[in-house]
């Protein structure tokens, strides 16, 4: 009896502060949601999806995007450290691709923002080498400065799982395959990416929730309509005080990364039965 209050009491700290800092919010969030004036409803999510239909569908579209194109990158860089021939190139990109790994997102929409600027590095570079005009020069503070901003910090956060699991695959059947011809690329593509695909989906589960809650990058590299959820959610409590609103996009918000957790523990379950 004794053993099990000893354990109850080392759980209770951890407990307590699931409880205060993520069960207590998450519930409060869960009510405001439907509290309108005359007491409970749908009117806040009816008001969220009349002001707020396109940047719901734009937070959705856009994290998506970021998703799929960080899943190719993190497949194809842990695909050369595994199979690439140059010692010199693996040493290089392993030690290159973790380094936006420590950057914070504020750092980074600070960063893009100077970089992609219709003035900033990136254009002035391509005009000073000759590649374009200045007249020709394109701001990126768009969509796409956030969907590079996205892939840029997440791809090495899933490419560490990913190049940690097919560094663990046994070489005997890469080296089989290769004796019989097959290249680099199929290799990747039929032997590796099969049996790091549970490791692959959970990274990049990880990092849609993660890129759903982000609030900087939207709000310093996309001025401008629509925009993401999160920006829309400070919009309404710093302007109007709108709490209904703002906890009706986070449970929306929630919802959609729920949708994608259920899918990948649908399966999981699915591969283990």
């Amino acid at each position: 009896m004794s053993t099990r209050l000893l354990g109850l009491l080392l759980v209770l700290p951890a407990l307590a502060v699931i409880v205060l800092l993520f069960v207590v919010p998450l519930g409060n969030s869960l009510i405001g949601a439907f509290e309108v004036a005359d007491g409970f409803g749908f009117g806040n999510f009816t008001k969220s999806f009349q002001l707020y239909t396109s940047d719901i569908i734009f937070t959705v579209v856009i994290v998506s995007l970021s998703t799929a194109i960080i899943g190719v990158l993190s497949i194809a860089i842990g695909g050369y450290l595994v199979l690439g021939e140059n010692p010199r190139a693996v040493a290089i990109l392993r030690w290159l691709y973790r380094w936006p790994l420590f950057i914070p997102f504020i750092v980074v929409g600070q960063i893009l923002r100077t970089f992609l600027a219709k003035n900033g590095l990136m254009n002035n570079i391509l005009v000073g080498a000759g590649i374009i005009t200045p007249l020709q020069a394109v701001s990126f503070l768009d969509w796409r400065g956030i969907v590079i901003a996205f892939v840029w910090k997440q791809t090495p956060f899933v490419t560490m799982l990913v190049a940690g699991a097919m560094a663990s695959i046994d070489r005997s059947n890469m080296e089989a395959a290769r004796n019989l011809g097959a290249s680099r690329l199929r290799i990747l593509i039929e032997i590796i990416v099969p049996q790091v695909a549970t490791t692959l989906m959970v990274g990049l589960v990880l990092s849609f929730v993660t890129m759903m809650s982000v609030l900087s990058v939207p709000l310093m590299i996309n001025a401008q309509t629509p925009t993401m959820i999160t920006a829309d959610i400070a919009f309404r409590i710093n302007a109007y005080g709108d709490y209904g609103v703002a906890n009706a996009l986070g449970l929306i918000s929630l919802v959609a990364s729920a949708c994608v957790g259920w899918f990948y523990l649908r399966q999981t379950m699915k591969e283990r039965s």
